[in-house]
């Protein structure tokens, strides 16, 4: 079972990644683990450049493999879903558009987990 956090609140930052298809503004609100690497909770924007999405924060940015994916059903709001253990981000649903940005994890699984 995936674990999903609402963002009901960013419109206006959607509209703008929607538009220009390569920026989305998101608040993350809890530590979280995108392909083995750590984001502090806060404010961040990503974009998506040559299959990786490039999440920045101030002065810091770190790349990880993602995907663009089309839904036929627009979002109402803007989703973080998680994986089970609630701290690895899967997926951000953006508020607002029928697109959805899949984190793509290559670290190895690590064997009896």
């Amino acid at each position: 079972m995936n674990k999903t956090i609402l963002l009901g609140f960013l419109a206006l930052s959607t509209a703008a990644f929607a538009a220009t298809g390569n920026s989305l503004k998101v608040d993350i609100f809890q530590d979280s683990n995108i392909d083995g690497k750590t984001l502090k909770a806060g404010d961040y924007t990503i974009s998506l450049e040559n299959g990786n999405a490039v999440i920045k924060q101030g002065k810091q940015s770190i790349e990880v493999p993602a995907r663009e994916e089309t839904e036929a059903k627009k979002f109402a709001r803007t989703e973080l879903i998680y994986k089970n253990d609630g701290k690895n981000l899967q997926e951000i649903d953006v508020a607002g558009t029928h697109t959805k940005i899949i984190f793509q994890d290559t670290t190895p699984a690590r064997p009896g987990l």
